[in-house]
């Protein structure tokens, strides 16, 4: 069985506000790299720090997140 996986629009999302990561980063007390590994789907987020994703944008988690069962399941 392969990993489930997490995609998510926050590059898109970032994109539209004119945010860099860097702006994003500063505003969820991350590092730049951290988001990056989030956009890049190298990195899931904890759910503390989806939560203060979703609030940031103004949507809910699963408009920002989607899961995908892995092939098989």
């Amino acid at each position: 069985m392969g990993r489930p996986a997490v995609n998510n629009h926050i590059r898109a999302l970032r994109k539209q506000r004119g945010w860099t990561q860097s702006d994003l980063a500063e505003q969820l007390d991350v590092s730049r790299q951290t988001i990056n590994a989030i956009e890049t789907g190298k990195y899931d987020p904890s759910l503390p720090l989806a939560f203060r994703i979703s609030l940031l944008f103004a949507a809910r988690i699963e408009d920002i997140f989607l899961f995908q069962e892995s092939a098989g399941q």
